[in-house]
């Protein structure tokens, strides 16, 4: 109980809340009151984070069951979208201005960020665009909700949300802020770069050096951990991110990627009948894929760089989706 005692005092004004929210609904008890599922898991947090059980039980007293995200996250998966039908959701001229006029606002930051983590200050833009519109729509879920929904109520992935919910409740007692409070999408993806809380605890940094990490209405640690992520998957400082290719021949699909990790060098696509627009080494892997453009299909190799926009989104067009966003940003940028 000594390890209890000692939080409790650490994060009182946390916990005064959420035992106060506890004892309003000990009359009316919450979705998840007196669920096998949750009991253990509180036991589990007890046990091994020492976080103090009743404590933790006003928390799911207050957390409400969404039939709405059982809804979101079970129906059926859409047509996958064909680039040319694809680019134009994320690639708009209402996003270039309101990116420019991020960058602007934050030129300052973005070229720390930059100059700390080696991310251009174009790439840190393009993915809070992509993502959430530069903070218009960060989510209208509260993380509870969400994490506990999805890792009670929905057995195909309920170990991975369960998962979640534990980072979730270790970043709301480090960061001294009241869990209930807290909003997201209706899978758990939090703030301005929509970081799982298994993410914002590994690589959200507080940029501005406040004591806190806020990525939800915090600009500056929002960018700081989009840069702190790319570094840490890989990003190289300087690397280009594709290279258009021209492709002859009748192997040129045997060249195409199998998923997202790049498993051909350069060398081997050119044995292949691929050649690349750029000077790359014969050495380099790379991801090949094939985009349906407006002019037909258009031949990539993804390098370094475009890998580790994929370990954000594991989709080669949402990769491409924030490369040439931030290629539009750069220009419109230089016009203005």
């Amino acid at each position: 109980m000594q390890v209890m005692r000692g939080w409790a005092t650490r994060y009182a004004p946390w916990v005064g809340l959420v035992s106060i929210l506890g004892t309003a609904q000990d009359a009316l008890a919450g979705d998840y009151e007196g669920s096998p599922q949750v009991a253990e898991f509180v036991g589990e947090m007890t046990r091994d984070y020492g976080f103090a059980g009743e404590q933790l039980m006003g928390v799911f007293r207050e957390a409400e069951r969404k039939q709405s995200i059982l809804d979101a996250i079970s129906k059926p998966a859409e047509r996958v979208k064909q680039w040319n039908e694809y680019r134009p959701m994320f690639i708009t001229d209402a996003r270039i201005a309101r990116g420019v006029d991020f960058w602007r606002q934050h030129e300052a930051v973005l070229a720390r960020a930059e100059q700390e983590y080696g991310v251009p200050a174009q790439v840190i833009v393009s993915i809070i665009g992509v993502e959430t519109f530069f903070g218009r729509n960060t989510g209208n879920f509260r993380v509870v909700d969400a994490l506990s929904t999805l890792g009670f109520d929905y057995p195909p992935r309920a170990e991975f949300f369960r998962k979640e919910l534990r980072e979730f409740l270790l970043l709301a007692r480090e960061e001294q802020v009241d869990p209930l409070t807290l909003k997201g999408s209706y899978a758990g993806a939090m703030g301005l770069p929509q970081f799982m809380p298994s993410s914002f605890r590994a690589y959200a940094v507080d940029f501005d050096g406040d004591g806190h990490i806020n990525i939800w209405n915090n600009p500056d640690d929002a960018i700081g951990s989009v840069a702190s992520y790319f570094k840490r998957h890989g990003w190289v400082a300087g690397e280009p991110v594709v290279s258009r290719a021209d492709v002859r021949g009748e192997q040129v699909d045997e060249g195409l990627t199998t998923g997202i990790e790049p498993t051909k060098t350069v060398g081997e696509l050119r044995a292949l009948g691929w050649s690349s627009h750029d000077a790359l080494r014969d050495d380099m892997p790379v991801t090949a894929f094939r985009l349906e453009g407006d002019n037909g299909p258009e031949y990539w190799m993804g390098l370094t760089n475009f890998y580790a926009i994929t370990r954000y989104n594991r989709s080669v067009m949402y990769a491409m989706a924030v490369h040439q966003l931030s290629e539009q940003l750069v220009q419109a940028r230089g016009v203005k």
